[in-house]
């Protein structure tokens, strides 16, 4: 459990170092656990996690504080003061309403769910070293779908937690799946109906291609990244080339207006931020630096400075991480991203 955020005299504001899914989770800690249940039921299993764990950081915050997050929020609900913070209960109930009591059980303790009314749905409330531990003896065709089916950021968890051999070819089908018929989507469901005892509707489904192996590579960690990629370059340069071209790099963020990155850079911490800037062409720097208050690019350039060298491969993993912000972000159509594959502009 994420310790509770405690104020700190010495700190300028405690607001400032509050993250966007702090802030929310403030705003849901306000809400009766109907509304609050509501809420959720619209998140997808990660985002109920990161912010169910993000409501019991904010167990400490002060008042000024959640006034300050209520009239960033919205000024007519400024006058409601009477925050309760004793998360444990309530979250338990508000996510136990929104999405039953195997699946809220798993969310707070990390426990597979016993049940579920679609096999394949029970996969996206497990972490990702038990979904490789229950695929990895399967035929590549079965793994494939069953990546193709999980949320874009744990897929490439577990892509990353099957043996190395696997993981390109995983990919490769991954990049060349399209429509999926009754017959695949049965013995999909077989098998999990093995692992769960239970059956699910069949209908043709649409899912994998290069746009979503492109999204799942964009949360791989660098050097797996490159890895895959060089071995399905061997057997297509085209197929390669082909998902490289849907995937967003960190240097794309330059071609994007300056409202989306303003948006963006909300999203991000500090420290990530000044990492990958480290590593970051001067253009970029200064567009992002141009996208800020004087007083906060000031501020980032002098823990640049204070940083000193850092490796390649933590500055790549910083940049990786704003650029999976940034793409669930652009999913979501809080952000427009300029030269992503996918996104037009108009």
């Amino acid at each position: 459990m994420p310790d509770a955020i405690a104020p700190n005299p010495e700190d300028e504001s405690l607001f400032d170092t509050l993250s966007g899914t702090q802030k929310s989770a403030i705003l849901m800690m306000l809400l009766g656990e109907d509304e609050a249940a509501e809420i959720f039921k619209h998140l997808s299993p990660r985002e109920v996690q990161h912010l169910g764990a993000a409501m019991y950081s904010v167990q400490g915050v002060d008042q000024d504080t959640v006034n300050a997050v209520l009239d960033e929020f919205l000024n007519v609900i400024k006058q409601q003061t009477s925050l309760g913070l004793g998360a444990g209960n309530y979250i338990r109930n508000v996510l136990t309403k929104a999405v039953g009591g195997d699946k809220a059980q798993s969310v707070l303790s990390r426990i597979t769910p016993a049940s579920s009314e679609r096999p394949i749905e029970i996969l996206d409330w497990m972490d990702a070293r038990s979904i490789a531990e229950l695929i990895i003896d399967e035929h590549p065709q079965i793994v494939a779908l069953i990546v193709s089916y999980l949320d874009y950021g744990l897929a490439a968890d577990v892509l990353g937690l099957l043996p190395h051999d696997l993981q390109p070819e995983v990919v490769r089908r991954i990049a060349t799946l399209e429509t999926v018929q009754p017959d695949a989507v049965r013995e999909l469901e077989r098998v999990m109906q093995q692992k769960f005892q239970a059956n699910t509707t069949l209908r043709a489904s649409q899912i994998g291609g290069v746009k979503a192996a492109a999204k799942i590579m964009n949360f791989t960690k660098t050097a797996m990244e490159q890895r895959i990629m060089k071995d399905i370059k061997k057997d297509s340069k085209d197929l390669m080339q082909s998902i490289q071209d849907n995937m967003f790099v960190f240097d794309n963020l330059v071609m994007s207006d300056d409202r989306s990155l303003q948006t963006l850079l909300r999203s991000i911490d500090t420290e990530i931020l000044v990492l990958a800037l480290k590593g970051a062409d001067e253009v970029l720097r200064e567009k992002l630096f141009g996208c800020m208050s004087t007083r906060a690019a000031s501020n980032i350039k002098d823990e640049m400075e204070a940083l000193g060298p850092m490796r390649l491969t933590d500055v790549q993993e910083a940049q990786k991480q704003i650029i999976a912000v940034a793409r669930k972000m652009s999913d979501e159509g809080a952000i427009v991203l300029a030269g992503r594959g996918g996104d037009e502009m108009v």
